[in-house]
């Protein structure tokens, strides 16, 4: 039987579609090439690692952003055998050294600029026995360090009968989670995982990513494999469009119109800019037909004006670093086509619909299942063949995080990471209406308790941001004698525009369908919200920067 790993991935592009366009946005200017020669590249790397000692049992990291080169590494690890790391840039000195001990990284392929003067002035602190520039040259250093482009000028490129032998359950893909309530985990995914989640996310249940579509993933590489579009793209043997480092507003927007981007993806922050610099100066985004959001909630205003402006469906999804990303997807049933667009919207906020190969849970405080009504809410549980079941280098599972089911065995390692016996206990508040819509309510850690009952901060940002005077909102839970907490409200407004704090509180009880208690005590303007390294809003950063005071950190 023929093992689920990476290689028809890598197959099907590089012999069906070799003329198809791969476009890189880079520091040096936009970079083009092909299917075809991508093949040549990434088995030229294969050959490269190989001759270095590179493979089996090793770990590979990479510390860049979303361009062409990063996408043969993507390819190129796994298939040699090694497994892919993919560190967050973004990251804080402590977090990238902490990280790249634990993981035990044995070589190191880093983006030139920033990323490189981050690895460069923590070198001394890291135990990597290979450092590679993904550039053309090499910067002035004193590290032992090799340029990308003669890494792999120096290899003729591997046949594919040359190519390792490779198994479904060897280690393909890892990444850190975010780390905002104690140290970041280490969650591993083999070959097998990485081939389901992508199948998934090609299906029309999932992402539906075809030959036609022109992909732009603006979810950075370095964030959870980049929600699966370097891997369901390229075997979909779709055009990709790389936006390359920290894109800006302006940079999205000229490559939609250079490239007719047809689908793009990216936390709603991304979109939010996008509208305010189109607002400003104008832009054509007539080949865009899709933009998948996640991390956070989407604002219904946003979604219903790239609709109604611009032609452009925003498609909800939810996902975790546990589930390889993308675990739910929300569009209206076939069914619900003759709605009126107001009714769709009700769908279409929600997160959505379980991928298809998932099974869920809403559970209570007891553990108890609650109903499917579209009120009653409870923490999200979720299984299946990639949802993983223990975190790597945590020999014990922490009941905290994972509830073991009638088919799991009794190791509790990462060797059974995707064994569909245990439930993963997401941390997601969410309520799950008649029809199987998941609406995230919020994370167990944000919502706000107040009085012994639940406040969603995430409600409370949307209704604010659908006031047309503010474009960022987050809302935290404060500490309060007698009510245990309440909300706390922070805006950022729109240039010209200065509501008062009266107006936004009046906003919120015209918007919101809920009791006065409520509304937050206070709401605050600021210039900027904190966002974490991946785009959230960082509301622990939030409560530093307010000083009003702190959560209980988890290990």
């Amino acid at each position: 039987m023929t093992e689920l790993t990476l290689r028809p991935f890598f197959w099907r592009p590089t012999n069906l579609f070799p003329e198809t366009r791969l476009v890189s946005r880079t520091h040096d200017g936009i970079v083009e090439s092909s299917y075809g020669e991508f093949g040549e590249r990434v088995r030229s790397l294969l050959a490269a690692l190989a001759d270095r000692g590179f493979g089996h049992g090793n770990r590979i990291g990479t510390f860049g952003w979303n361009h062409h080169r990063h996408l043969e590494a993507y390819y190129a690890a796994p298939l040699s055998g090694a497994q892919l790391h993919t560190i967050n840039v973004q990251l804080g000195d402590e977090d990238i050294v902490y990280i790249v001990d634990d993981a035990t990284d044995d070589i190191l392929f880093v983006d030139p600029g920033e990323p490189f003067e981050t690895i460069e002035r923590l070198w001394s602190e890291l135990d990597v026995e290979q450092l590679v520039v993904m550039d053309e040259t090499v910067p002035e250093t004193e590290i032992d360090v090799v340029a990308y482009e003669d890494l792999i000028a120096e290899y003729d490129p591997i046949s594919e009968d040359e190519m390792p032998d490779i198994e479904e359950e060897y280690p393909a893909g890892m990444c850190y989670t975010s780390g905002t309530t104690g140290r970041p985990k280490g969650v591993e995914y083999t070959h097998k995982m990485i081939y389901a989640h992508a199948m998934m996310v090609m299906t029309p249940a999932g992402l539906d990513i075809s030959e036609r579509d022109v992909v732009m993933p603006v979810v950075p590489m370095f964030h959870v494999n980049s929600w699966e579009f370097p891997y369901a793209a390229t075997m979909a043997g779709a055009t990709q469009v790389y936006p390359g480092p920290s894109p800006s507003a302006a940079d999205l927007l000229e490559l939609v119109e250079r490239e007719g981007v047809t689908m793009t993806a990216g936390v709603p922050t991304v979109w939010i800019d996008l509208l305010e610099h189109v607002d400003e100066h104008g832009g054509d985004l007539s080949s865009l037909e899709r933009i998948v959001v996640g991390g956070s909630a989407a604002p219904e205003e946003m979604m219903r004006r790239y609709d109604e402006e611009f032609d452009v469906t925003v498609e909800h999804a939810w996902g975790m670093t546990e589930t390889m990303s993308i675990g739910s997807v929300s569009r209206p049933k076939a069914r619900m086509a003759d709605w009126d667009p107001s009714r769709k919207y009700e769908k279409r906020r929600k997160q959505g619909l379980l991928s298809p190969g998932l099974e869920m849970r809403v559970v209570d405080d007891a553990g108890e299942e609650v109903p499917w009504d579209g009120e009653s809410a409870g923490e999200l549980w979720v299984r299946g063949p990639t949802v993983i079941t223990a975190y790597y280098n945590r020999p014990q599972a922490d009941e905290e995080d994972f509830e073991r089911g009638p088919a799991s065995d009794a190791s509790g390692t990462s060797e059974d990471a995707s064994s569909s016996g245990k439930w993963l206990k997401t941390g997601d508040i969410v309520s799950v209406d008649e029809d199987g819509y998941i609406e995230v309510v919020d994370r167990a850690k944000d919502v706000i308790k107040s009085g012994g009952e639940w406040i969603s901060s995430i409600a409370l940002e949307n209704a604010l941001m659908a006031n047309p005077d503010v474009i960022e909102s987050a809302v935290i839970g404060v500490p309060h004698e007698k009510w245990q907490e309440r909300p706390l409200a922070t805006v950022v407004t729109a240039e010209d525009a200065d509501p008062a704090e009266d107006e936004l509180h009046d906003h919120l009880q015209e918007t919101l369908e809920q009791p006065d208690w409520w509304l937050p005590d206070e709401i605050r303007v600021l210039e900027r919200i904190p966002k974490t390294a991946t785009g959230k809003f960082d509301k622990q950063g939030l409560r530093e920067k307010l000083d009003v005071g702190d959560d209980e950190t988890e290990d």
